[in-house]
């Protein structure tokens, strides 16, 4: 499961993810935290495997909102 999960992830990152950004122009949309969503939740789930990794992906994506400050927020 973990390895279907990375593969979502290589595939969204490689085919979604930049036609959303795509869309920068009309909506201007820059992500505040560094490593992106994507980035985050493939190393998360890589390193702790599908369960905590989505726990933690979904922990990281609750904190993205337009009132967040943003910043570094590595994969512990």
């Amino acid at each position: 499961m973990k390895k279907i999960i990375l593969q979502f992830l290589r595939s969204y990152k490689k085919s979604f993810s930049p036609f959303l950004s795509s869309f920068s122009l009309i909506f201007p949309v820059a992500c505040k935290f560094y490593p992106t969503c994507s980035e985050y939740s493939f190393e998360a789930v890589k390193k702790y495997g599908m369960v905590r990794g989505v726990f933690l992906t979904l922990k990281r994506i609750l904190h993205c909102h337009p009132f967040s400050k943003g910043g570094v927020d590595i994969v512990n």
